[in-house]
């Protein structure tokens, strides 16, 4: 191994080898990847969804970029928030460009149908396929844990967004209180990897992203980063808890 290692799980890995390990894991899951997660979550990540989606507040006329967007379910409801409010008020269709890095995952949104704002495309959040300075909003949601470099991801999305853009990162994260982590590590390693074997029939996979979960920074940390990156007006929200959190920024004039 040459230079730092990155994380997959709690192994350390070679920075080369680390995205075909990830894209090797969302092969596998991505046909029954909103299934588990409804099942894993007891349908609060869609809460936890529907809070972005509100906190983005999608406007006619925008470019959104959708990284890490997978199957599209967030894409979907920007679309569909774009577009009541232009019934209302007019204005040009919005636009939601869904990257993701794993093909699987696009093909499996594309089985679930599309909104007419929405466009999809294979691409790495590091090396984003888009101009500099284009979009309004760049939204990463569940996905920047899985990046090999997630500084690099930051700084791309910082580079693709208009100045004064939204940036919007839900992840999970840490409980804030001790009794919470408690019962969330034993909820985590003990039951999601059983649901993933007897659901997805591939407990290793939903090991994988437990312990991807463990070596992501806290919140503090993680808006440090986004700072670091060029962002201005850092912030999140906590949900459940600290169980995920929703991180925020605006992109600072260069």
């Amino acid at each position: 191994m040459i230079g730092p290692a990155a994380t997959f799980g709690f192994r350390d890995v070679d920075p080369e080898a680390k995205p075909g390990l990830v894209r090797g894991v969302f092969d596998r899951v991505a046909k029954r990847y909103d299934l588990m997660n409804d099942l894993m979550s007891g349908g609060v990540h869609r809460l936890w969804k529907d809070a972005v989606a509100a906190r983005l507040n999608p406007q006619p006329g925008e470019l959104i970029v959708d990284c890490a967007g997978g199957t599209g379910d967030m894409a979907r409801r920007f679309s569909k928030m774009a577009r009541r409010v232009q019934a209302r008020r007019g204005g040009d269709d919005a636009r939601v460009f869904v990257i993701d890095y794993n093909a699987e995952m696009i093909a499996a949104g594309r089985e679930k149908g599309a909104e007419p704002e929405m466009a999809w495309a294979v691409g790495d959040a590091q090396r984003l396929p888009l101009p500099d300075g284009c979009a309004d909003a760049y939204v990463i949601s569940f996905g920047i844990r899985n990046v090999t470099d997630v500084a690099a991801a930051l700084r791309e999305a910082r580079r693709v967004l208009k100045t004064g853009g939204r940036f919007l990162c839900l992840e999970f994260s840490r409980p804030t209180a001790e009794a919470l982590q408690k019962l969330y590590d034993a909820y985590s390693f003990k039951v999601i990897p059983q649901i993933g074997a007897r659901v997805a029939g591939d407990r290793d996979s939903y090991q994988y992203l437990v312990e991807s979960i463990r070596r992501f920074p806290d919140q503090r940390t993680f808006a440090a980063m986004i700072a670091e990156a060029g962002f201005a007006c850092v912030g999140f929200t906590n949900f459940s808890g600290g169980v995920a959190a929703l991180h925020t920024g605006r992109a600072a004039r260069a």
